[in-house]
């Protein structure tokens, strides 16, 4: 068998290497000490996967083993049409416990331009849609969760577009739509398209408004993962845990990108305040 070449990126290798070493394993539902709520973001590349089938079960099987306790979907809609959702949300609320944040817009679709969140045990209080700039029809769901867990919790699901000026012109708009609220802990999660870090990347906008961001987690394509495509970036970083792939076997062909998660610890303090916010 030809050995792996020199002439490969270290970078490519490295992954090539860890995959090997990682054969198999099934990290799933692992705390490792941690505790929190669980949130994720997940491309479910519209139920197809690397394999070519679509197959709905599938991805729901994966949502399932991720144990998220909020979730953010994107290309959980049809694209075109009617943009009829692809999930069977009866099943997945009866079997993983997840209900839908609900959105307004065609009758047959989960979500809002694809995105999808879906929440464990709450309420929810507010939901936003908009409408992202560019030149693909792209969008974002903004919504405010009491969880039953405790605390309550800003959840913005993106999709950012494939094309460089499109992203800059909805990370604006992101931030403008984090920034109105900023007291509240809110996160950012989606599929933003966009793995590189210098100046000319639509993320540098987000590490001037709130900081360094987390280091960046492969997560596409799920097979060998090598760009960090998919985000969880938080207003306060001392909320939230580093990032993690769910990488398992059933992830790695269910969809072109694996679910990336963390763990969120939402402060009894900060709780208690929000509370007499809301009594005031």
């Amino acid at each position: 068998m030809q050995k792996l070449g020199s002439g490969l990126p270290a970078s490519i290798l490295e992954r090539i290497r860890m995959r090997r070493n990682h054969a198999g394993h099934v990290p799933a539902v692992e705390h490792g000490g941690q505790s929190g709520l669980v949130v994720a973001s997940y491309n479910v590349h519209k139920c197809v996967g690397t394999d070519g089938r679509f197959d709905p079960e599938r991805t729901s099987r994966v949502i399932h083993e991720i144990g998220a306790d909020v979730i953010a979907l994107q290309e959980a809609d049809k694209r075109f049409g009617n943009r009829e959702g692809l999930l069977d949300l009866t099943r997945l609320e009866r079997e993983a416990g997840l209900t839908l944040v609900p959105v307004f817009g065609k009758a047959k679709a989960h979500g809002w331009h694809g995105n999808v969140v879906l929440f464990r045990r709450g309420a929810v209080r507010d939901v936003h849609q908009f409408k992202l700039p560019g030149l693909e029809p792209r969008g974002a769901i903004m919504t405010e969760i009491d969880l039953e867990a405790g605390g309550s919790i800003r959840i913005v699901a993106a999709h950012f577009g494939l094309l460089r000026h499109s992203r800059t012109l909805q990370a604006r708009m992101i931030l403008d739509i984090m920034n109105a609220s900023a007291e509240t802990p809110t996160l950012l999660m989606g599929d933003l398209n966009e793995w590189r870090l210098n100046d000319r990347s639509a993320l540098a906008m987000f590490e001037a408004a709130f900081g360094p961001l987390p280091p960046a987690v492969p997560s596409f394509p799920s097979r060998l993962p090598l760009l960090a495509l998919d985000r969880i970036i938080a207003n306060r970083t001392d909320i939230v845990s580093p990032v993690m792939a769910h990488d398992t076997p059933l992830a790695r062909v269910a969809s072109d990108h694996l679910p990336i998660k963390a763990f969120v610890k939402l402060a009894a303090d900060g709780e208690d305040a929000q509370g007499e916010r809301r009594a005031a």
